[in-house]
């Protein structure tokens, strides 16, 4: 259960994003973060500041750079700040809780160092509310051994068997080493139950050391 229930005017217009190619946030995930950079260090103080609520956004490979940095995705992911800590040599250990995903409309003035941009969460609305996703529980745990043993992961099956569908999709799609077009088009999926689809696909192409330029569509 999310234990922050936003509405659409509770969501930033304007908001500070995180470019961090092969970290995905999805809704209701959540995403731990070691913050080192000045830039980001003064990110997540405003954000603190001001709702506590930032994006996360991938590198596009091969977008043509701009003025403020890398060419970026248009899709990414509204995280709020759920957990905050400070080290004794000035990082900040946070966690951000994935709220809903939004489209970049235009990107807008940098601030301290770090990009911004101006959302619309408008085709993302069904991402506020939790839906139950149907799920192949069988094929889903099925591809999870052979892909995790292929790519040397440990796991604590018990946990896995006992997570929920929602959540085991979520998780996966998060923490499973995918290149960069792979987390996006997971990010991307229309809703949980397609999302799980393309991650059972991606894993059994893994398992099976199938080239990600093969990825499903």
């Amino acid at each position: 259960m999310r234990a922050f229930h936003p509405g659409l005017e509770d969501l930033p217009r304007e908001m500070a994003v995180f470019p961090l190619s092969g970290a995905l946030l999805l809704p209701e995930g959540r995403l731990p973060l070691n913050i080192f950079e000045p830039r980001y260090l003064a990110m997540v103080e405003d954000s603190m500041a001001t709702g506590r609520m930032f994006g996360m956004i991938q590198a596009e490979p091969g977008a043509p750079r701009g003025a403020s940095g890398p060419g970026l995705y248009t899709i990414g992911c509204l995280g709020r700040l759920s957990s905050f800590s400070e080290t004794d040599d000035g990082r900040y250990l946070i966690t951000l809780s994935g709220v809903i995903r939004y489209r970049v409309a235009e990107e807008i003035d940098m601030q301290r160092g770090y990009r911004r941009v101006r959302a619309d969460y408008t085709p993302y609305l069904r991402d506020l509310v939790t839906e139950k996703p149907q799920v192949d529980r069988d094929a889903l745990l099925g591809a999870i051994r052979p892909y995790f043993l292929a790519q040397g992961i440990e796991a604590n099956w018990a946990a896995i068997e006992e997570t929920s569908d929602s959540m085991l999709i979520t998780t996966l799609s998060m923490v499973c080493p995918f290149e960069v077009p792979e987390k996006q088009a997971l990010l991307e999926a229309p809703d949980a139950t397609q999302r799980a689809t393309m991650l059972v696909a991606l894993m059994q192409m893994g398992a099976h050391g199938e080239s990600p330029d093969q990825r499903p569509s």
